[in-house]
């Protein structure tokens, strides 16, 4: 597997992560930040979305042994059309790194992506993005 940046790397160990936990990952790129969170499940599950279907096809390469073993899925999504599939239970962890509709670049995909993000989420499920030390959380309308 190949080493994580130390942004990612970073990112990744500041999370609330637990072994069973459902994680929601936005903007996954070639997949190597879900990679280390699949490695800490061991009945949780992670799924990464893209919007990008070049990105999804690295991801599903870099993934196959997480993805075979049942631990991670990936999907070609954009934040702000996600919609869970039909009994797909909810997400008790959301995380997106450098994603626009969630930092601020691009504020229109974030006015519709948090209610969707919000809509997947368990009562308790949290929302966490890059840029703050590292992380910061972002409040999701309930």
């Amino acid at each position: 597997m190949a080493q994580l940046s130390q942004r990612l790397a970073e990112g990744v160990d500041a999370h609330p992560l637990e072994p069973h936990l459902r994680v929601l990952e936005i903007g996954c790129g070639p997949g190597a930040a879900a990679r280390a969170v699949a490695a800490r499940l061991d009945t949780g599950h992670i799924l990464a979305i893209d919007r990008s279907a070049a990105a999804v096809a690295q991801a599903r390469i870099a993934c196959a042994a997480e993805i075979a073993s049942g631990r991670l899925a990936v999907r070609r999504c954009a934040a702000e059309d996600f919609v869970p599939e039909p009994g797909e239970a909810p997400f008790d962890l959301v995380f997106a790194f450098r994603v626009g509709a969630l930092d601020g670049r691009h504020p229109e995909a974030g006015t519709r992506a948090l209610p969707r993000i919000a809509a997947a989420l368990t009562p308790t499920g949290r929302l966490f993005i890059d840029g703050g030390d590292p992380l910061r959380e972002l409040h999701v309308p309930r």
